[in-house]
């Protein structure tokens, strides 16, 4: 596996180089990512138990891994170049 090319993709990201549409992409993947932290947080206060932590587990599951799935599934769809 060459890591070099998905290193390289990572730093596009990060250099701010990216397409309209690619930042329109990551900007909604993040707000989503976002959005349900704040709604496991709220519901984890207005909880009727006694226990008001932070529910990681949730927020990952419903918040990590739908805002990640896509890319991953272009990773692996995507045509050879």
């Amino acid at each position: 596996m060459d890591y070099q090319k998905y290193l390289e993709k990572v730093k596009i990201i990060f250099s701010g180089d990216l397409s309209k549409r690619n930042k329109i992409y990551a900007t909604l993947s993040l707000g989503w990512i976002i959005f349900v932290g704040y709604l496991t947080w709220w519901n984890g206060l207005k909880s009727p138990m006694l226990d008001k932590s932070f529910r990681w587990d949730e927020w990952f599951w419903f918040g990590i891994v739908p805002a990640l799935s896509p890319y991953l599934f272009y990773l692996i769809w995507k045509k050879n170049e």
